[in-house]
């Protein structure tokens, strides 16, 4: 029987781009367990990201930010932060941690100017998303 596979994302909100990897990271291979959690998670997710990830597929409508220390406690294969805020203020594990990454992105939030900017940034980071992990995923899990 093969291991199953657990993974943690981390951001500081887990209202964007953590939300839009574990999508994405569950849509390559729905026997992945792959959860995700904010140091300091903001109240939804965000709806920008909700709609760029609807456009390719993939529901995210569903999730709510969670606070990392509900997971402080469990054992992951890899834990992963997707931002430098959260890579620097990564907490300490209680559970063992076989593998910590950070693959950073740009914060599609935090975006100023028109409408169309703003989701054009979104999608930018979606799609950054999407290949890092692909390529993490091919790489490390395959």
């Amino acid at each position: 029987m093969e291991k199953l596979i657990k993974i943690l994302i981390l951001c500081t909100g887990n209202s964007c781009r953590s939300q839009m990897a574990q999508g994405f990271l569950q849509s390559f291979d729905p026997a992945i367990k792959v959860f995700s959690a904010g140091t300091q998670p903001g109240a939804a997710v965000n709806p920008m990201a909700i709609k760029v990830m609807s456009e390719v597929g993939i529901d995210i409508s569903n999730h709510s930010p969670k606070n990392v220390t509900q997971y402080i406690d469990e054992e992951w294969d890899y834990v992963i932060t997707v931002c430098s805020n959260a890579d620097e203020n990564c907490p300490v594990f209680g559970g063992k941690v076989a593998h910590r990454l950070h693959i950073g992105f740009d914060d599609p939030s935090e975006a100023t100017g028109t409408p169309e900017f703003i989701q054009s940034e979104f999608r930018r980071v979606r799609d950054e998303i999407k290949e890092r992990f692909h390529q993490f995923y091919l790489s490390e899990l395959v």
